[in-house]
């Protein structure tokens, strides 16, 4: 009962501090609603990225991974790191140039209206199909687990799955619709310190296990007796073979912290430049310490367990329940709720955007004021929030490994996208006709290779890596964008404006805190090797 009274009171915390937070934001317009009114600072940037970024499949899946394979899949968070620097250091300055609120006005500016209307479809069905009914289901599954729902309220599994889907669906839609973009990022700021407390005193609390009460012993005793979970280099057979990292892998990570409206969006409501580049810089390092609470845990799960629980996802949950203080249970399960939250509320209020500003204003009723502009976002995301929750329960009865697959259903969307708008940075003449074709033949052959191709023609065993079929893929429509804009070439070149909505000038310690980052990253893989 103290355990759900702490999570009640930390979890009351964050909606009160939110609440004040966001009062005077004026949710009429939509620079107040959809970028927080342009006044996020670097530390509030940094932590929503953070949050959003890490949400219970996360957690769970990579610990479970890593219960399994080891080391080797801090690919996933350090490379990260690297795409921030990326993003800080050329998009960014760009996207701010331009004024821009989501990725498509870019696209439609850049292209036409048609390319910026595709490429709001595809990262709304992306957002529909993939990540937020996965979100729910997944958060609901971790709340059950650590409260016992079903035991509490004396209702089957499936009845009380139904239940925390609801619940987390109805208060997420609440922050995500009704606060707009400043009052998801001021939660997830409060949330993203509760996370990172919590998240590094699982790894403590199960190193004091191992070394029965002493650290240092434990740390010592984990590194000697499973040497082969600390090696970073995958091989072939592994799920992220080494030299996927320098093919798809960077394209992804690329994709997600550099286009994905979800993520980028944060960075869009920067007030300037320089607080933008901080957020996205100062969130790259915590990045770099994220396997510690991803990677690590499930390794010493794999230590204290030995290696003999049935499924691997169920590592990091059972690894909490061995290790953490019954006293802090409600705390870390309120920081998990928190995370949960975020990554539902995030996506949502990214879509709300979309199709607020993409779709609504665009082709539904061009007249628009931005007050009926925002309202209308807003019902849409009701719909889409109700959709995902209606959804969400149903994930229990899908295929096994479903979590696994999350990466490698994003490509559909995630390769055209970044293909375009690298195209639409770096030439000036390429027509949008090339980034049509480019977002329709991107997608199908993925489609058509990863679920007609390698399941039923060649075998998943003869078959490249998905991120080596990612890079493929980008390389060939990069070329054919090229091809076509050699042939027909638009008549004007591009030039980007500079809207002069904010400052743009970069912050002074940008590039050397970059170099440190990357530095790090590539002495991380060199000392796990």
């Amino acid at each position: 009962m103290g355990a759900l009274f702490s999570f009640l009171g930390f979890t009351a915390l964050v909606a009160v501090v939110a609440y004040y937070a966001t009062r005077k934001t004026d949710e009429n317009t939509s620079k107040g609603y959809f970028l927080g009114g342009r006044s996020l600072t670097g530390v509030v940037i940094a932590g929503s990225l953070l949050l959003t970024n890490l949400s219970t499949e996360q957690i769970v899946g990579l610990n479970g991974s890593a219960y399994e394979e080891g080391i080797l899949v801090m690919a996933w968070e350090t490379l990260a790191a690297i795409a921030m620097v990326i993003t800080a250091l050329f998009l960014l300055p760009r996207y701010l140039k331009g004024g821009i609120a989501t990725v498509p006005t870019f696209l439609e500016r850049r292209y036409n209206k048609t390319t910026k209307a595709l490429t709001s479809g595809l990262f709304l069905t992306g957002y529909v199909v993939v990540l937020l009914p996965i979100v729910l289901y997944s958060g609901a599954l971790a709340i059950n687990t650590m409260f016992d729902i079903p035991e509490v309220l004396n209702v089957s599994k499936t009845t009380a799955l139904w239940i925390s889907v609801f619940s987390i669906g109805i208060i997420g839609s609440i922050y995500a619709i009704f606060g707009g973009l400043k009052a998801v990022a001021v939660s997830d700021t409060i949330n993203a310190v509760g996370l990172l407390i919590g998240g590094l005193l699982i790894p403590y609390f199960g190193f004091v296990e191992i070394g029965e009460g002493d650290f240092a012993n434990g740390v010592s005793t984990l590194l000697n007796s499973n040497p082969e979970k600390f090696n970073a280099i995958g091989g072939n057979e592994s799920s992220i073979p080494f030299a996927t990292i320098f093919t798809g892998m960077m394209l992804v990570q690329l994709f997600y912290w550099g286009t994905n409206q979800a993520i980028i969006q944060r960075a869009l409501g920067a007030k300037d430049l320089k607080e933008g580049q901080k957020g996205l810089l100062f969130a790259s390092f915590i990045k770099i310490i994220g396997p510690l609470i991803v990677v690590v845990p499930g390794i010493i799960a794999f230590h204290i367990f030995q290696g003999n629980l049935p499924n691997a996802d169920e590592a990091y949950p059972e690894l909490v329940t061995r290790v953490l203080p019954p006293s802090l249970v409600g705390f870390f399960a309120a920081v998990l709720f928190g995370a949960i939250l975020s990554s539902f509320n995030s996506a949502l209020n990214s879509s709300v955007t979309l199709f607020g500003l993409d779709i609504y204003k665009e082709f539904v009723h061009k007249e628009a004021t931005e007050k009926e502009t925002v309202k209308a976002g807003k019902w849409f995301g009701l719909f889409l929030a109700l959709l995902a929750m209606f959804v969400a329960p149903f994930i229990a009865n899908a295929p096994d490994g479903l979590f696994g697959y999350l990466q490698e259903v994003n490509g559909c969307y995630s390769i055209p996208i970044l293909t375009i708008i690298v195209v639409g940075y770096l030439t000036k003449r390429v027509p949008a006709v090339a980034a049509n074709f480019a977002i329709i033949f991107g997608a199908v052959l993925y489609v058509i290779s990863q679920f007609v191709l390698k399941p039923t023609v060649f075998g998943s065993e003869n078959y490249p890596h998905f991120l080596h079929v990612m890079a493929i893929l980008f390389v060939i429509n990069i070329v054919i964008m090229l091809i076509i804009g050699k042939l027909y070439p638009q008549e004007k070149e591009y030039v980007q404006k500079f809207t002069e909505e904010v400052d743009i000038t970069p912050w002074k310690y940008a590039k050397p805190v970059s170099a440190v980052v990357i530095t790090i990253v590539v002495l991380s893989f060199i000392y796990f090797s």
